[in-house]
């Protein structure tokens, strides 16, 4: 479903991003749905100290992010979220928030992935992304652009990146 834009809001799981165009919770969004500059806010995930911990034994084993005794000592004060953690906390909440209602084929890439800052223990993150593009790369796939951010409880923010995601255009 395709509707023109800059009519209405998007409301999708109790969430608004303004927008051009008002989506219903039962209807899918296209690529063709999407328009630059459409934002979308992301909901608030806490990191749990245990969280962390176990995430950094399975994938990132660094110290900083396992040891609390030897990262007391370290740069930050104490341990903190892997970089990769982090990524997925962004992940987790874009998709819980909105891509579950998008008709995502795949992911393209990222690029302009930045860590910020250090997610510690007990932090609140929280965000937003941007439709920083739409583009038709064939009859029925289009690539649509994202720009987002991931921000502590203190308004620092801890994560930025810019993502490619391919959708179905959504007009057969």
């Amino acid at each position: 479903m395709c509707t023109s834009k800059g009519l209405f809001d998007v409301e999708l799981a109790g969430v608004v991003a303004y927008s051009g165009l008002r989506i219903l919770t039962d209807t899918w969004v296209h690529g063709c749905d999407l328009g630059v500059g459409d934002r979308f806010e992301l909901s608030t995930y806490e990191v749990r100290e245990s969280e962390i911990i176990e995430f950094a034994f399975q994938w990132d084993p660094l110290g900083l992010h396992t040891d609390a005794s030897a990262a007391a000592h370290g740069r930050f004060g104490g341990i903190i979220a892997s970089g990769v953690q982090t990524l997925g906390v962004f992940q987790r909440l874009a998709v819980i928030g909105h891509w579950r209602s998008w008709r995502i084929i795949a992911g393209r890439g990222i690029k302009d992935l930045r860590f910020e800052g250090p997610v510690h223990p007990a932090d609140t993150l929280s965000g937003w992304f941007v439709i920083s593009g739409v583009e038709s790369v064939s009859r029925s796939v289009d690539v649509v652009t994202i720009a987002g951010t991931l921000s502590n409880q203190y308004g620092a923010t801890v994560l930025t990146l810019t993502m490619e995601l391919q959708l179905e255009h959504g007009l057969y």
